[in-house]
């Protein structure tokens, strides 16, 4: 029987299931356990992670038998496949499943951003009344939503904010004019970057971490956005140069922020400013819902579980 080993937490059920088909090693603190993880993945047929977990050469070397790699999610910049690919090992990720959490993420803090009056709870309960300064938020109703890559989570929020009269257009290389994908979610396609950020009130991120999208998000484009637009980044923390979003942010050429993903996470003490009722920030939970854990981890095991019930076993 294969053995696996997960390395960060996992639905409980999914784990259970996994286990009466393979043999299973679970402690969802071995991620901060390096030697004992090296130890255990000595004998590992597979290993299950998020983003925690660095499946680099170094871990690869410690696992002579791994075939396949499973990923709590879809982001692979913590997964070297080039090393993977080299070793013939599968990396399985849980394409599509947290897609609806993220989404319904990125809708709640367009409103939050864009509407502007959700910070007074203190102020009223102490009865103070800052109805003047409040009322100055803005609608969604015909204001422009630019996607930064269209794959499935962006085509999930295109859904969602289109309910509110929003218009949408999306840039992503990956995807020519003609793909059918902006038919069927009656988006724009944007030929150019710039161009989207020209004319977006919010612009969400939806592409990989790759050399060619780190610190996308530059002071040169950051300055191309609208001092009324919002920016949300569920994606990944290095799209964005955070000190140059930061200066925009004090200096009122953008109206707000939220980040959910960080260049360093979790970020150092007083990297960030903690009061700045323009800046929304939560710790890489925008995929993270009980529905979306039970969907990613039985997504999971059920394909990882596959893979060894129906491959080939090694020579």
């Amino acid at each position: 029987m294969a053995s696996v080993v997960i390395t960060e937490f996992m639905d409980a059920p999914a784990v259970a299931a996994l286990s009466t088909q393979l043999t299973v090693t679970y402690d969802p603190g071995l991620v901060d356990q390096p030697e004992r993880l090296q130890g255990l993945l000595a004998e590992a047929d597979a290993i299950i992670v998020r983003n925690r977990t660095q499946v680099d050469r170094q871990l690869l070397a410690s696992a002579p038998r791994l075939r396949a790699v499973g990923r709590l999610g879809v982001g692979l910049d913590n997964i070297d496949m080039a090393a993977c690919a080299e070793r013939s090992i599968t990396v399985i990720p849980a394409t599509g499943a947290n897609a609806q959490a993220v989404a319904e993420y990125v809708m709640a803090t367009t409103l939050m951003l864009v509407r502007g009056a959700y910070h007074a709870t203190a102020a009223v309960a102490n009865g103070q009344w800052p109805r003047p300064v409040l009322s100055n938020g803005h609608e969604l109703h015909g204001k422009v939503m630019g996607l930064v890559g269209f794959g499935t989570i962006g085509r999930r929020v295109s859904d969602l904010v289109k309910s509110f009269g929003m218009q949408v257009m999306a840039f992503d290389p990956a995807l020519p004019a003609e793909h059918e994908a902006y038919r069927l979610h009656q988006v724009s396609h944007c030929p150019d970057l710039e161009l989207l950020l020209s004319k977006a009130d919010v612009v969400s991120l939806h592409v990989p971490l790759t050399p060619s999208t780190r610190h996308l998000f530059n002071a040169k484009r950051l300055a191309l956005m609208k001092s009324s637009a919002v920016l949300i980044n569920t994606a990944r923390g290095g799209i964005i140069d955070e000190h140059a979003l930061i200066q925009a942010l004090r200096e009122e050429r953008l109206a707000g922020a939220a980040l959910d993903v960080f260049d360093h996470e979790p970020p150092l003490a007083g990297q960030l400013p903690a009061d700045n009722p323009r800046l929304i920030l939560t710790p890489h939970i925008a995929g993270l819902t009980q529905e979306s854990n039970a969907r990613v981890s039985t997504m999971i095991a059920e394909r990882i579980a596959a893979f060894f019930i129906n491959a080939t076993p090694p020579a």
